[in-house]
């Protein structure tokens, strides 16, 4: 997993302050670590938006003013309603042999049986809360979709685990994560043949 480095301002929470920094480009926000007192931060919106809106998950060290760095992932982002912005984050210090819960964006490989059949593939669930250890998390988690055929769902529980070791994941195992959907047309050719 890729490691990015974002710089972070001390910042004091008082009335009104949240929505100043909106209104100068920066984000409020919080790190913390468990038995550690949280801290109160600023982040430029524009790096914290890229970071937020890319393909992969990261690890993130915090560069503070005096240089020290800290390394943590984001836990929590909250966007404004109506237009979409980051109006708060929250971000998970971590030790390297800490096990912590991490959302990954899902990706998949490989052509589905059931799209090359006509269909439709629909990822349901575009990323997935895994467990473990944060050097052992994946940028993105890959599923193969090869044996997907038509009508047919990949569930949580039927994801095989070989590639990601020291992980688990923490959604509901009944979840469909992926699926192909039947077009109008396949539903129809299936109809008549079995007329």
């Amino acid at each position: 997993m890729e490691t990015i480095v974002l710089g972070v301002e001390p910042r004091v929470i008082k009335k009104n302050e949240a929505e100043k920094l909106r209104k100068s480009g920066l984000v409020p926000a919080v790190v913390y670590h468990k038995g550690e007192e949280t801290v109160a931060v600023s982040i430029q919106e524009l790096a914290l938006t890229k970071l937020v809106h890319s393909a992969e998950s990261h690890i993130i060290d915090l560069q503070f003013p005096d240089g020290k760095l800290k390394r943590s992932f984001i836990k929590e982002v909250q966007f404004h309603p109506v237009t979409d912005r980051i109006i708060h984050a929250d971000f998970q210090l971590f030790s390297a042999d800490e096990i912590v819960e991490m959302v990954v964006p899902v990706s998949v490989s490989g052509e589905s049986v059931g799209v090359e059949k006509g269909g439709k593939l629909q990822i349901i669930m575009h990323s997935l809360t895994l467990k473990g250890k944060p050097t052992d998390m994946p940028e993105h988690f890959v599923i193969d979709i090869t044996a997907l055929d038509l009508a047919h769902s990949i569930h949580v529980r039927e994801i095989p685990m070989t590639n990601y070791p020291g992980l688990t994941i923490m959604d509901e195992p009944d979840a469909p994560v992926i699926t192909v959907l039947a077009t109008r047309k396949e539903v129809e050719a299936a109809a008549e043949v079995a007329s």
